[in-house]
């Protein structure tokens, strides 16, 4: 699987590098931020870092074949570029393609409360196919820790991505 993993704004970033480090070793990743992307360790297998500003990248392109794209977290910037087909930069211009390509989008959206512009913004991307899955708890899962609070987020992301995991307690009824 060839994976992007988007990275917009400040808040979260740490939240992406927990996920990053959840995935199967076996899943090509590959990492675009438009923060600082050494907030990642490329020593991690199957990792490449782009810069942002670099639009001609191979991801930016529907023959390289991602398979699909996760932004998180993802900014109401981001968002807004996304909905609008603003492809401005190497994030948005991935974002255009996969869903050009009809592949799997997944965009965390980090800010809170959504603004009447945020969620016109979610619900046009949503009818295109976009999953919008921001970092909402599902408090069955009785979490105590915050480790157990981000294992439930990674878990449900991956779970969307189809990546079988076992990370957080499911629903049992």
């Amino acid at each position: 699987m060839k994976l992007v993993i988007g990275i917009s704004g400040a808040s979260g970033v740490m939240l992406a590098k927990k996920f990053i480090s959840k995935l199967p070793k076996e899943i090509n990743k590959y990492v675009v931020s438009t923060k600082n992307s050494d907030l990642v360790s490329q020593k991690e297998n199957n990792l490449t870092i782009f810069d942002n500003k670099s639009i001609s990248e191979p991801i930016a392109s529907g023959s390289f074949g991602s398979d699909a794209m996760i932004v998180l977290p993802c900014s109401s910037n981001s968002l807004a570029k996304i909905a609008c087909g603003i492809s401005d930069n190497l994030l948005t211009r991935t974002a255009s393609v996969i869903i050009k390509e009809q592949k799997k989008l997944i965009l965390c959206v980090r800010e809170m409360p959504f603004s009447p512009i945020m969620l016109e913004n979610m619900h046009k991307l949503s009818t295109l196919g976009v999953s919008i899955a921001p970092p909402i708890m599902g408090y069955y899962s009785k979490q105590q820790t915050l480790e157990e609070m981000e294992n439930f987020l990674i878990g449900k992301w991956l779970d969307l991505l189809n990546i079988k995991n076992n990370i957080y307690e499911r629903w049992n009824g």
